[in-house]
């Protein structure tokens, strides 16, 4: 990786640390951080890919109390690194679904291991707090504005850091690393990793799952296997299953205020009782 590269991903995980904290551009999400390293290192395929794997992750991650989620922008930052600097580039440009299933749970076991860090960050962050107050109660907007900008220099080294720690490791190294990992350790990681996005799958349908949204995902379902269909014609797939829903509803939601649910529309009939 050349120097330039690796000055571009600094700032990447350092704007990424930032906005797992300010959630303004959603820069911390993988899809999204991943393919900014991807592009800064020439790679930007596999890391979309990458990217778009972690993200079906990340979307079931969220922080419920005292409990935190593993961290997505360390996670992105992290995985991406890894995998540009394990892949032997010169002889394979192509990157394996396996090699990115372990790397994705090498990546998860890192961002919860670096929950230590955020722990850390908003413990700092409570004296910058009362800094910020004090600011306030002399009426100091630079202080106030200082104090801001330390606890958010704090969140992008947060992130900063370990991505400078991954960088400093040779290529070389990593590879040999990778390859002394033993088969058992490795298959591990895949499973795990398989394990984990089946989980995200999972939380992200019980979000968003409601009665009148199952029948779509059981047509996605059964659309998901056919190889042919591409991007545009699911895309116009949707659109068509949109108008035709919305105009189902309207229709549905006309006859009941008209007291036309039993003038024998059997389909408004069906709606009302779905």
């Amino acid at each position: 990786m050349s120097f330039i590269s690796i000055i571009f991903v600094l700032i990447i995980a350092f704007i990424a640390g930032i906005e797992s904290v300010l959630d303004s551009a959603q820069l911390h999400q993988p899809i999204v951080a991943c393919s900014l390293i991807g592009i800064a290192t020439g790679h930007i395929v596999p890391c979309v890919i990458l990217g778009g794997t972690l993200q079906m992750i990340a979307l079931g991650w969220a922080n419920v109390g005292a409990a935190m989620a593993p961290d997505a922008a360390l996670a992105s930052v992290a995985s991406a690194i890894i995998l540009v600097q394990s892949h032997d580039w010169a002889k394979n440009p192509n990157v394996s679904l396996s090699e990115i299933t372990t790397i994705i749970g090498m990546a998860v076991a890192l961002a919860t291991a670096g929950l230590a860090l955020t722990m850390i960050v908003r413990t700092l962050t409570v004296f910058i707090a009362h800094q910020a107050d004090t600011a306030a109660r002399h009426s100091s907007f630079v202080g106030i504005e200082f104090w801001h900008l330390v606890g958010l220099t704090l969140q992008g080294l947060r992130v900063a850091i370990p991505a400078g720690i991954l960088l400093s490791v040779s290529p070389s190294a990593v590879q040999k690393g990778l390859e002394a990992i033993p088969t058992w350790l490795t298959g591990g990681l895949a499973v795990s990793g398989g394990m984990i996005v089946a989980v995200g799958y999972a939380m992200v349908i019980n979000m968003m799952a409601t009665r009148e949204a199952w029948p779509f995902f059981v047509l996605g379902l059964a659309l998901a296997p056919i190889m042919q269909l591409t991007l545009l014609s699911l895309g116009l797939i949707g659109l068509a299953l949109t108008i035709i829903y919305m105009t189902v509803m309207l229709t549905a939601e006309k006859n009941s205020g008209s007291g036309g649910a039993g003038n024998g529309d059997q389909l408004g009939t069906i709606l009302d009782n779905y």
